[in-house]
């Protein structure tokens, strides 16, 4: 059972995936987490209820991410419910892939609507929620040094998120909160297994020096450590890769 320390962590997407990860070791770590879903609210509960069971408290808000009603109500109900927010981790995102020759506007417009409009409203929110001494964690990704075919859009929208991260940082000089984003790269959660080969994998696998996927328990790892220790890292963007790039 989880010390309860009094924190508050709001997990976007926190489902599934690295989400999930995330919210278990925060929870270890004794914070009370609210689990965040788009379209997934079985898993999400699943989610809070292995929490509940494991001596966290936890519950769960559904909502777009890029709906500023809908998210101004997933932070009223983690200030209702625990009084406060202290750290938010906003893992939610959505990574369509082609080439960018063949990428369908309307898709593009989704990716950049879900990736970076939802990073600014939840980020303007966590400024408005997150206490002295909190932590924002926003989500980039590796591909933005890595340039892989077909992940234009997706590394467009995530470059637009390190920009948001690295503002919002000096924004909220003199409040004692940092703002920082995690850039993992290939993982092993069901948004980069779909759609691949099991030769695809392996190869993408094998080109990293540690020869596999990371997995969501090593990315929540550093968020673990931003949420917590970190509190001279600031206004960063974190890779967790493996050395890949």
């Amino acid at each position: 059972m989880a010390n309860d320390t009094g924190r508050v962590a709001v997990v976007t997407g926190g489902s599934g995936g690295i989400g999930r990860a995330c919210a278990e070791r925060l929870a270890a770590n004794g914070f009370s987490v609210l689990v965040h879903y788009a379209g997934s609210k079985d898993r999400a509960e699943e989610t809070a209820n292995a929490l509940t069971r494991a001596g966290v408290r936890a519950v769960t808000a559904g909502g777009d991410v890029a709906d500023e009603a809908a998210m101004a109500a997933v932070f009223d109900t983690a200030a209702r419910e625990f009084g406060g927010v202290d750290v938010v981790v906003h893992t939610a995102g959505i990574m369509p892939l082609a080439p960018i020759a063949q990428m369908d506007l309307d898709t593009f417009d989704r990716v950049q609507r879900t990736n970076v409009r939802g990073t600014f409203v939840v980020d303007q929110l966590a400024a408005r929620y997150v206490r002295e001494g909190g932590a924002i964690i926003n989500f980039s990704t590796s591909v933005t040094r890595l340039q892989m075919p077909t992940y234009g859009a997706y590394a467009a929208s995530k470059g637009a998120v390190e920009a948001l991260t690295l503002i919002l940082a000096r924004e909220l000089r003199g409040r004692d909160i940092t703002v920082n984003a995690v850039a993992p790269g290939p993982t092993a959660t069901p948004l980069f297994l779909e759609g691949k080969s099991r030769e695809v994998i392996d190869r993408i696998a094998d080109a990293n020096p540690m020869q596999r996927l990371g997995t969501p328990e090593d990315i929540a790892e550093t968020v673990a450590f931003l949420a917590g220790p970190a509190r001279w890292v600031n206004g960063q963007i974190l890779y967790t890769n493996g050395g890949m790039a």
